[in-house]
């Protein structure tokens, strides 16, 4: 499968490098990436990390926008300086730079996470309780759509 899928979490050795999870380097190594691009997000303390693809849509977005209005320039901003490349080394490991610590309050352990055509890094308790508050929105969805389908069969 061609995509990032399922979560790991792996210790950062004393010179701060992660070894990225296996079964990411596999699609990294399919889609033919030989550096990565990070990039913070913007409503989570993570970073979505993937190929070229990933800076190339936010480029899209910029030329698409009309120059005039500043959100090229905020886009640019967000995409361009909030984001890093990394390299993965022959093991497999990237390092962890104060520029990804600062941002999202990786220690000693990182969390990855796959997002389909990218993955994202975090906190692994950070994430821990992401994923609580997602799979909580997400029930109470669950729950208000049976009721509604409820309410409009008893009518």
């Amino acid at each position: 499968m061609d995509r990032f899928l399922s979560s790991a979490v792996n210790r950062i050795d004393a010179k701060g490098r992660v070894s990225v999870p296996a079964h990411f380097r596999s699609v990294l190594q399919k889609r033919g990436y030989q550096e990565l691009y990070a990039l913070r997000t913007l409503d989570t303390p993570s970073m979505d990390v993937g190929g070229p693809d990933l800076l190339d849509r936010y480029e899209a977005r910029i030329a698409a926008e009309d120059p005039l209005t500043g959100t090229a320039d905020d886009i640019s901003f967000f995409c361009h300086g909030d984001g890093t490349f990394l390299k993965l080394d022959q093991d497999g490991r990237i390092i962890v730079t104060d520029f990804i610590r600062e941002h999202t309050g990786i220690g000693t352990e990182v969390a990855f996470l796959g997002r389909g055509n990218f993955f994202q890094i975090w906190e692994p308790e950070r994430l821990r309780a992401h994923g609580a508050a997602v799979r909580a929105r997400l029930t109470r969805l669950r729950q208000s759509a049976a009721r509604a389908r409820q309410a409009g069969e008893s009518e």
